[in-house]
């Protein structure tokens, strides 16, 4: 799954895309997933994160720490 946020979950959407003609076909909404390396204090490393925009932003409020923890919780490996 590789448009998937580590930290907040966020997938893509999908819908239509509707032409002039107003047809409808599939189309699907990517999250902006940025990969973003952070230092872990706690096991003196670097860790490389796939997070979302807002995932990027909530580990700015939180922190780091944290972000890694509600991440082992989710049951992914960082």
């Amino acid at each position: 799954m590789s448009a998937h946020c580590q930290l907040t979950g966020r997938a893509p959407g999908f819908g239509n895309q509707i032409s002039h003609s107003h047809r409808r076909t599939r189309r699907r909404f990517n999250p902006n997933i940025q990969t973003k390396r952070y230092w872990l204090p706690g096991e003196n490393r670097f860790v490389r994160l796939r997070l979302s925009a807002k995932g990027v932003k909530t580990v700015d409020v939180i922190g780091i720490e944290r972000a890694v923890a509600r991440i082992r919780a989710r049951g992914e490996k960082v």
